[in-house]
C-alpha cells in the first residue's frame, strides 16, 4: 500500500464513509477534507470534520499504518499538535502528540478495486500507462487538463527566465538575450552559444544595434571564429578579413577574451544549420532599433512576432557556410520550423514572464494565444501520443503533452494527474471540493 493512494483516496471521498469511527463506533463526518500540503508538516490543512454534536477544525494526518505516526517523529513534532484525525489502512496502535495528547485514529475502508485499477497504471510496461484507455474519456475533460498542464510547463520555464533575470541584476533585454542565445544552438551548439552570451554582454551589442556588421563582428570575433589558422581558406577573402579589422577595434574598446574556435560543432550538421550561418542570421535579429526584447513585448500578433525571427543571415552567406569557401547560391533564411522552435522554448516563456512579473496578464495571456496559433511541434514524444490516439493541434497542446509525459507518465504520477485519476475512479462519483489543490 501507498501512502499517496490514500491520499488520493481521502482528496476525493472515494473511501466507505461509514468506516470512519471514533473510540466508541460513533460516526465520523467529513465536511471539508483540507488543503493538500506538499511540504512538512500534516498532509492536509484546515479540515473540517463533525464528531458527534460536535465541529472539528484542523489538519488531518494520513498512514498506511497508525504506528507510522510515532516511525516518523511526528509525536515529537509540535507542527503535528493541530491534528484533529489521524486516517490509516490498518489501525495498529495508539499514537499521541508532542503534547502527551491522544489523536483520534480510524481506519479507513474502501473498494479494493480502486487500488487494482492503480496498480495496473503505475506498473504497466508503457511509458504512457493509460494509453489503451485515455481515448475512451470526454474529449473536452482531456482537453481542459491538457490546458492546464501546459500552463504548468509555462510556469515551469518561466522560473528559469526569472533566474536568468536575477542573475542579470533584473535587466529584461539582456535575459532575453543570454535566452534567445541558449537556443540559437539548437541542442547541438547549445553550450557554446551559451559561453557566448556569458562573455559577450547584451549592452555591448545594444550600442551597436544600427550596424549589422559590427554586430556580425562582435560575435563572430567572441566565439573565436575569427582566429587565426581556424578557417586557412579565409586568409583571402574580404569579408572576413573586414570582420578582422573590426574586431580588434571592437575587441580592444570592450576588452574582450574571444572563445576557443575549436569548441563549436559542426559535423553532423546539415550545413544550413552550421554555426557561422546562425551567428550572421542572429546578427540580423539583435540589430533592431529600439531594442529586440521591446519590439517582442509589445508585439500584438502572431505574424508581426513571427517577422522579427525569421531573418537572413547576411548575403556573404548565400554561397558561403563557412569562411573561405564558396558554395551553390542559396538564401540562409530561418526556417519556418527553426522559428517555431525559437518560439515556443525562448520568445514565448520570457514573455509569459515578463507579463507575470509586471502583473500585466494581457502580456502573459498573449503568450497563451501565440502558442495557440504556432503548428503543433513534430518529434518523438508528440508521435508517441499520436500513436495512442492523441494528436496536438497547436502548440500549446504539443507542449502540454511533453509536460504530460515526462513529468507524470514517466514519473508514474496518475494519481496527480486528472486522466489517471478519472481512469482510477471509473463508476465512482468524486466528491468535488473546489478549494482543494492535490495537483502541482
Amino acid at each position: 500500500m501507498k501512502e499517496e493512494f490514500l491520499h488520493y483516496l481521502w482528496k476525493y471521498g472515494l473511501f466507505d464513509s461509514h468506516s470512519l469511527l471514533d473510540s466508541d463506533g460513533k460516526k465520523i463526518s467529513v465536511i471539508h477534507p483540507g488543503e493538500y500540503n506538499r511540504d512538512s508538516g500534516p498532509d492536509f490543512f484546515n479540515a473540517r470534520i463533525l464528531a458527534g454534536d460536535i465541529e472539528w477544525a484542523g489538519n488531518v494526518e494520513i498512514h498506511c499504518r497508525s504506528s507510522h505516526f510515532d516511525i516518523h517523529g511526528h509525536n515529537n513534532d509540535h507542527a503535528f499538535d493541530n491534528v484533529i484525525l489521524h486516517v490509516v489502512a490498518e489501525n495498529d496502535k495508539r499514537v499521541f502528540n508532542a503534547r502527551g495528547e491522544e489523536i483520534l485514529t480510524v481506519q479507513m475502508k474502501y473498494d479494493e478495486s480502486l487500488y487494482e485499477r492503480y496498480l495496473d497504471l503505475v506498473n504497466n510496461p508503457a511509458i504512457i500507462a493509460c494509453q489503451n484507455e485515455i481515448t475512451s474519456l470526454d474529449v473536452f475533460f482531456v482537453r481542459h487538463w491538457l490546458n492546464s498542464v501546459a500552463i504548468e510547463r509555462l510556469e515551469s520555464k518561466s522560473q528559469a527566465v526569472l533566474k536568468v533575470f536575477r542573475e542579470t541584476g533584473n535587466d529584461w533585454e539582456e535575459t532575453f538575450y543570454r535566452i534567445l542565445i541558449r537556443y540559437f544552438g539548437f541542442r547541438v551548439n547549445t553550450e557554446p552559444f551559451e559561453m557566448l552570451a556569458n562573455s559577450l554582454p547584451f549592452r555591448i551589442i545594444r550600442k551597436h544595434a544600427d550596424n549589422r556588421f559590427q554586430i556580425e563582428a562582435l560575435l563572430f570575433g567572441t566565439a573565436g571564429m575569427l582566429e587565426e589558422g581556424l578557417f586557412k581558406e579565409a586568409l583571402s577573402d574580404d569579408y572576413y578579413s573586414g570582420l578582422v579589422r573590426e574586431y580588434k577595434i571592437l575587441s580592444s574598446k570592450y576588452s574582450l577574451k574571444p572563445l576557443h574556435g575549436w569548441i563549436w560543432k559542426f559535423n553532423r550538421l546539415r550545413p544550413v544549420n552550421f554555426p557561422t550561418v546562425r551567428l550572421s542570421q542572429l546578427s540580423a535579429m539583435l540589430s533592431v532599433a529600439g531594442g529586440l526584447f521591446s519590439r517582442t513585448a509589445e508585439t500584438e500578433d502572431i505574424k508581426q512576432l513571427r517577422h522579427l525571427f525569421e531573418v537572413s543571415a547576411s548575403p556573404y552567406w548565400d554561397d558561403h557556410y563557412i569562411f573561405g569557401r564558396k558554395s551553390r547560391n542559396l538564401s540562409k533564411k530561418t526556417g519556418s520550423q527553426a522559428t517555431d522552435i525559437l518560439l515556443i522554448n525562448a520568445v514565448i516563456p520570457v514573455i509569459f514572464s515578463y507579463g507575470r512579473m509586471r502583473d500585466r496578464m494581457e502580456i502573459s495571456e498573449r503568450a497563451l494565444s501565440f502558442l495557440e496559433n504556432i503548428p503543433p511541434e513534430e518529434n518523438r514524444i508528440i508521435s508517441e501520443w499520436s500513436e495512442v490516439g492523441i494528436k496536438p493541434e497547436s502548440a500549446l497542446f504539443s507542449q502540454a503533452l511533453i509536460q504530460l509525459r515526462d513529468e507524470y507518465c514517466r514519473k508514474r504520477r496518475c494519481l496527480e494527474c486528472r486522466i489517471g485519476s478519472k481512469l482510477i475512479s471509473s463508476g465512482k462519483k468524486l466528491n468535488d471540493f473546489k478549494n482543494l489543490v492535490l495537483e502541482p
